[in-house]
């Protein structure tokens, strides 16, 4: 599909692996600043994802695509999203009784925490629309 000016280029890469490449309309993250939402023709930016973050990625075409990321960061220009996180999986992934099983449990570490309540937040997260 052309690029157009309602859409921008958006790369979802993990350290271990490339999550998602597309165009897209729309892209949500959470970011040590808050909660932000991209469109094409944003001014440039760049910020710092959240430890145990979602980000939310509209594509031009399919279903929309929530991930669970822990830390990274992300660059926008006005035709580009790229999402840079230390680690990532989308929430169809997540297995969710594991992940709420960590919550529960208080010898859990901090970081296992943090990382289970992403998972959980980006299941939510999917399951609201």
């Amino acid at each position: 599909m052309a690029e157009s000016s309602k859409d921008m280029s958006v790369d979802l890469v993990a350290l271990e692996r490339r999550l998602w490449s597309g165009q897209a309309s729309f892209v949500s993250a959470q970011t040590t600043e808050g909660q932000i939402g991209i469109m094409p023709g944003h001014e440039p930016l760049l910020g710092q994802l959240v430890e145990g973050g979602t980000v939310t990625i509209v594509p031009v075409e399919g279903e929309r695509i929530v991930a669970a990321v822990h830390g990274g960061f992300f660059s926008v220009t006005a035709n580009t999203v790229r999402v840079l996180a230390e680690t990532a999986e989308f929430a169809g992934e997540v297995d969710v009784d594991a992940a709420r099983k960590v919550l529960a449990d208080a010898e859990a570490s901090e970081e296992d925490r943090t990382v289970a309540q992403a998972q959980v937040r980006a299941v939510e997260a999917l399951a609201e629309h």
